[in-house]
């Protein structure tokens, strides 16, 4: 009894262990398809760049079933110069692939279900003053893109070292703050994230605060 109990108790940690690098397996392959696929859209759309680095924010460390709850996924991209091992060091932008429902089936991902939008610094700063401006009681622009500029986005707002800091409301899971951003998208505040409401398409998409630190982080690092 003791040696069939000690059998399937080693099966099923070795079923455990192929189910993880299954997993592990299929979010690579999902982040090398979703790279490439992000690298045509670049390619197609926009001509003028002819040489860049892409790479993906959201698979490192992640979960399949964390990905496939995602509504927005988000690539990095920075133009360099040619030459023998290159230093990335030209304009950054991010390209935005926001996501609809059913996205992720057992054959990958379904790109007709994704919407791309490119930013740019300016206009990351622009969207952050106007998250800051919902999220918190500032108001002045001038002042809360000073802020941003010299300080970094926390769990809690966004904090500065002279302690210029701007505080984010504290709201509960389901209350939120929205302000009319531009002709395509809404801006919406809600204690966990930021949240993009699509008007074309009626769809509401949800960047995580790690995300948003991670790409404020990748605009303003040097």
């Amino acid at each position: 009894m003791n040696s069939q109990n000690e059998g399937e108790a080693i099966a099923a940690i070795a079923g455990g262990l192929i189910a993880i690098g299954a997993g592990v397996a299929a979010v690579e392959q999902m982040k090398e398809q979703a790279e490439l696929t992000a690298t045509e859209w670049v390619l197609s759309n926009q001509p003028e760049l002819e040489s860049f680095s892409l790479k993906t924010l959201d698979f490192d460390g992640k979960k399949l079933k964390d990905i496939s709850s995602a509504s927005v996924m988000t690539f990095k991209i920075q133009e360099f110069e040619p030459a023998d091992k290159p230093e990335l060091d030209g304009k950054k932008q991010i390209l935005f692939a926001f996501t609809s429902r059913g996205w992720i089936s057992e054959y990958g991902i379904d790109f007709n279900k994704v919407k791309w939008h490119l930013i740019d610094a300016d206009e990351w700063m622009n969207m952050m003053i106007a998250y800051s401006k919902v999220a918190s009681e500032k108001s002045n622009e001038n002042l809360i893109r000073e802020t941003l500029r010299d300080g970094k986005i926390v769990n809690k707002g966004v904090k500065t070292r002279n302690g210029e800091d701007i505080p984010f409301y504290k709201l509960e899971g389901d209350m939120y703050l929205v302000i009319d951003y531009s002709p395509e998208m809404k801006i919406i505040y809600n204690e966990r994230s930021l949240g993009i409401f699509l008007k074309e398409s009626r769809d509401l998409v949800q960047i995580s605060r790690g995300s948003i630190i991670d790409i404020h982080e990748f605009f303003n690092k040097g």
